[in-house]
């Protein structure tokens, strides 16, 4: 099936794409100051960091049908790399996936810059379509992008009792998003993810890894993409086998760097919420992040 043809409706505010070292594209963050993507590579941080860690390839080989969660889809690489493997595990495979997305500029953005065109026409044309149309239904694939604060939007996908086999959490940073990485925000994620699913963040961050560790869920090491850090993966199956973490890793969910954000009542403005993580900081006994850092540099020179 060809590509549907959108006209090139002019954009609300510039957004210039960058290149990353892989040959994709992404773009900056005026708000957040921060790229999008790794600049080592946005789409190979999209296959390498969400997709082959959460097995979506060995899942579609096993069932007809996968749901897909989607926060912060942003571009919607994320979404692309996982339908595209899916579909190439399992061709018949049908897809329901639901992306949340603070702003509704970006994904046309990527379209208008034409940056999913790295994917197959196959995924291209009905993220497309996605983009401008914000629903999409066909035999193999139901999309729907939500855009708002994903705090609110999130627990209502978690009421109509969405179970998804993969969620890919991919905010800015946590230090500066931290709303969407606090343990209240994460106890819905989990609560949204299937018995049998895994979640993927490209964060190694011991405050992140620490808050899914209080929802109560297995986490693992995913390997750096790029650079050193690695990311992080999570399931609710204390059976399985995940990459294990690092002594170095390990120790870090001991020190001060472990402390959550917190956001009891999911509607906390940003501030606040560092405030309230820096003030818990400083009340800690937990060993200073600078004495673990300091420790793991004379280690690694030995």
């Amino acid at each position: 099936m060809s590509s549907p043809k959108f006209p090139r409706v002019p954009l609300v505010r510039t957004l210039t794409p960058q290149a990353t070292n892989d040959g994709s594209f992404t773009f900056f963050s005026q708000e957040f100051g921060e790229l999008f993507h790794s600049h080592h590579g946005a789409k190979q941080e999209a296959e390498q960091k969400f997709v082959q860690p959460t097995h979506l390839r060995e899942q579609a080989q096993l069932s007809g049908v996968i749901y897909l969660l989607d926060i912060c889809y942003g571009l919607g690489y994320n979404s692309a790399a996982a339908i595209e493997a899916i579909w190439d595990a399992n061709p018949s495979c049908r897809i329901i996936l639901v992306g949340l997305e603070l702003d509704r500029v970006v994904p046309k953005a990527a379209v208008h810059h034409d940056l999913l065109d790295d994917w197959s026409n196959n995924v291209r044309w009905r993220l497309e379509d996605l983009s401008q149309q914000h629903h999409f239904e066909d035999a193999r694939l139901q999309a729907d992008l939500v855009f708002g604060d994903a705090r609110s939007h999130l627990q209502e996908i978690q009421q109509q009792g969405f179970q998804a086999d993969a969620i890919f959490l991919d905010p800015f940073s946590p230090p500066t998003c931290p709303e969407l990485w606090t343990v209240d925000f994460l106890k819905w994620v989990g609560n949204c993810l299937s018995p049998n699913g895994y979640l993927a963040t490209y964060s190694c961050s011991a405050a992140v890894r620490s808050a899914l560790q209080e929802v109560g869920l297995q986490i693992g090491s995913t390997h750096p993409v790029g650079r050193k850090s690695p990311g992080t993966v999570a399931t609710w199956r204390r059976d399985r086998t995940l990459p294990p973490l690092s002594p170095q890793e390990q120790e870090h969910l001991q020190t001060r760097a472990a402390i959550p954000y917190r956001d009891p009542n999911l509607n906390d403005a940003r501030n606040l919420i560092q405030e309230r993580r820096h003030q818990e900081q400083t009340e800690s006994d937990l060993e200073p992040t600078s004495r673990w850092k300091k420790r793991w540099q004379d280690r690694n020179k030995e």
